[in-house]
């Protein structure tokens, strides 16, 4: 479990290709301290798992189903990527709850300076917008942000100087895809809702979600 605070930018060292899946070896600094065999690193947004590391590096087998459906297919040697290690329980958690287990990706279709911030407008496809709502939480490229608005094809985030500096959207251009993971809690109260198993006797309900505040 992961909070979609992006601990430092590392790069991608090398992309070994085996017949469907790929390893990657990835460099970096700050998430070394306490690494260990089997940990879960979320690069990009995607949750990996590591199977060697040395002091300013680590692996990870990336299978067909991760490459197919994130963008992480994509990336080359020297790429930059987010990198953050998996919450501990005695931290704050400063972002909102991210799986690590991406949804889909989205198109970067604007990039708009305002003030101090910078606009990032994302298209993505219906079955992610249906669960990105205005001032609800997305994880883009593993970093946790507000969305500011949306319609029925994209949605917009306010990105500020900080998480410009210190992630990967700043070197992202208009076209660049990036990975999607949705607000957790969306998806399984849907699927409760509408669950062949859901009890007829259930007091789970619309109705009773909408009175509660939902």
């Amino acid at each position: 479990m992961f909070t979609g605070i992006i601990e430092e930018v590392g790069k991608v060292a090398k992309i070994h290709k085996q017949g469907e899946f790929a390893v990657l070896t990835i460099t970096g600094s700050k998430i070394f301290s306490d690494m260990q065999l089997g940990d879960s690193i979320a690069v990009n947004g995607v949750c990996l798992t590591v199977t060697e590391f040395g002091s300013h590096h680590f692996c990870a087998d990336v299978m067909s189903e991760t490459l197919n459906r994130t963008a992480l297919g994509e990336l080359q040697p020297n790429s930059p990527v987010n990198l953050e290690r998996a919450m501990a329980a005695n931290g704050r958690f400063g972002g909102h709850i991210v799986s690590g287990h991406i949804d889909g990706t989205g198109e970067i279709i604007s990039i708009t300076p305002a003030d101090n911030a910078v606009w990032y407008r994302i298209k993505a496809k219906p079955a992610l917008m249906r669960y990105i709502i205005e001032k609800g939480s997305i994880t883009i490229d593993g970093i946790s942000l507000t969305v500011v608005d949306c319609d029925e094809g994209s949605f917009r985030v306010s990105i500020i100087p900080h998480t410009l500096a210190h992630t990967t959207l700043g070197t992202k251009k208009i076209g660049s895809r990036v990975n999607l993971e949705n607000d957790i809690i969306g998806k399984y109260v849907e699927k409760l809702l509408h669950s062949p198993n859901n009890q007829p006797n259930s007091c789970l309900s619309e109705d009773f979600l909408k009175a509660a505040g939902f």
